[in-house]
């Protein structure tokens, strides 16, 4: 039987259903109208299936949240920033407290034993999640030579499974994945070649405009 923890705790986990049926995990208490305290616990087992208790499809929160988190990682470290985005997409929807039924948490969906192999102490801190995601993916990028497909794939399914199937893993999940990931990217990209066009076109009218 898992102790509870009083309210405040360090390490303290808190489970709330919100008025939309949606349920989300805290590692504070919440004063927010209409919630409810489906759990409170100093331990994370469990709270993957409390979230997850039902299929839901994970709300989408505004894309350009974390734009400039993201592009400051993945320049950091090296990863097509459109990449970073289109796996925090696919992983979470942009919910910072997002948690899986297998345990997988925060923005990029880390794994415990992943979050501790990059140093990643709290896993909901979108900064310390997204460093830890952008890292490993990275090294995944690394592994498999650069081969977005085959690096995109294994973030899901794990590299093992990648190398054991000499590809894309024949996991109706993972594929679906792959396709999902790499359609958002390109979708990201050409969004913002379109705003940049679109800015380009702007200023030189603008300076035409200022030439009369």
């Amino acid at each position: 039987m898992t102790a509870l923890a009083p309210a405040g705790a360090v390490g303290a986990l808190f489970v709330y259903e919100l008025r939309d049926g949606s349920r989300i995990v805290s590692d504070h208490a919440l004063n927010e109208p209409g919630s409810q305290l489906i759990r409170r616990s100093v331990a994370a087992e469990g709270a993957g299936h409390l979230l997850a208790h039902r299929a839901i499809e994970t709300p989408v929160r505004d894309p350009a949240s974390y734009d400039r988190l993201i592009r400051r990682t993945a320049v950091a470290h090296n990863v097509d920033a459109w990449l970073v985005k289109a796996v925090v997409h696919a992983e979470s929807g942009f919910d910072p407290h997002a948690v899986s039924r297998v345990g997988a948490s925060g923005l990029m969906q880390l794994m415990p034993a992943t979050a501790k192999r990059y140093g990643v102490e709290d896993i909901f801190d979108p900064s310390q999640n997204v460093a830890g995601g952008v890292r490993y993916l990275r090294d995944l990028l690394r592994l498999f030579k650069n081969d977005v497909r085959l690096a995109v794939a294994a973030y899901n399914a794990g590299e093992g499974a990648v190398q054991r199937h000499r590809g894309v893993p024949p996991y109706s999940e993972t594929r679906q994945y792959v396709t999902k990931v790499l359609e958002f990217r390109n979708r990201y990209r050409q969004r913002a070649t379109a705003q940049a066009d679109a800015q380009r076109v702007q200023i030189a009218r603008a300076a035409a405009g200022n030439g009369r």
